[in-house]
């Protein structure tokens, strides 16, 4: 294990290394940042000043070499939006993103497991159809499109809930329900089609034959074997909601990295945008070695060299 662990790292030391080259370079297609910054009226001698202050005036490819520089030492440059270190204005709005990711996973998984069985355990009947129906609009929906529809019509025309921006326990529904949507229909189908194919192996019916429990059969060795695919789509969706959530916190101005994400992007901020996508391919490199490490305690049988 210990071998496979330090071999998964140094990968991702690998890959951290190619997605900042592709960022670093693409970023720059978009324009010059100074031209955000300065008013319309700033003369080519204001231009080019703040130019040479954002350290643009040199070749792109000694830009670079004195961007790794610095990041090997653990600088990321200075946020030319916010005159702050680009790491320290990541990891201010972290934390807000952190507070919906769990409550986003815990409400798809505590919906999306129990519906999953019982579309395996009542295959073709109305409650597996109804089920099917309910992932396909869930997979089909768009995120901007229905958080826009539910602050239309809970903080619009009903007025029970808020329509944006941070703050007490209602805050959170909203964004929740557009985040998790598309989780929920995911984790169900994954779940029913490994519920479907471990309910006719030959250990669940030897397990019945013994005369176990339909609840022991179902929850303690059907399920188990079914979360080892689930696992790894929960490795994908976490490092999607930590990551990608830009749409959702854009519609409720939620203030998290997919928001902050957008808005380096629209100012043209490079050293804040370089920042959040490295620390976005760390994270989801974390999170991939820690599904492969739960592999093993989820199934005894999967061992790593």
């Amino acid at each position: 294990m210990r071998r496979y662990i330090v071999q998964r790292l140094l990968q991702g030391v690998f890959l951290v290394l190619i997605v900042t080259t592709i960022v670093f370079f693409l970023g720059r297609l978009t324009g010059n940042p100074a031209d955000m910054v300065l008013p319309e009226d700033a003369s080519e001698e204001d231009r080019q000043e703040m130019i040479e202050t954002l350290g643009l005036d040199g070749p792109v490819h000694t830009q670079f070499f004195i961007f790794m520089g610095n990041a090997l030492q653990g600088d990321l440059g200075l946020s030319i939006r916010y005159r702050q270190p680009a790491a320290e204005v990541f990891f201010s709005r972290l934390p807000n993103t952190m507070k919906i990711v769990p409550a986003t996973m815990i409400v798809a998984l505590v919906l999306a497991i129990p519906l999953g069985i019982l579309s395996a355990l009542r295959r073709g009947s109305v409650t597996d159809r109804f089920s099917g129906a309910i992932a396909v609009l869930g997979i089909a929906t768009p995120n901007f499109w229905l958080g826009i529809l539910l602050i239309y019509l809970f903080s619009v025309q009903l007025g029970w809930l808020p329509s944006a921006r941070m703050g007490g326990f209602t805050h959170y529904i909203l964004p929740t329900i557009t985040l998790g949507t598309f989780l929920v229909a995911g984790f169900m189908r994954l779940i029913r089609s490994s519920m479907l194919e471990i309910l006719d192996s030959e250990f669940v019916k030897l397990a019945r034959i013994k005369g176990l429990s339909e609840f022991k059969v179902i929850w303690k060795h059907c399920l188990r074997n079914a979360l080892i695919p689930v696992l790894s789509l929960w490795g994908v969706f976490m490092g999607g909601l930590v990551t990608g959530a830009i749409v959702t916190e854009t519609v409720f101005a939620w203030p998290g990295v997919g928001r902050l994400t957008y808005e380096a992007v629209i100012f043209r901020d490079f050293p804040l945008l370089q920042a959040v996508i490295i620390m976005d391919a760390i994270l989801i490199l974390f999170i991939n070695l820690l599904v492969d490490i739960l592999y093993a305690y989820v199934d005894p049988r999967i061992r790593y060299t």
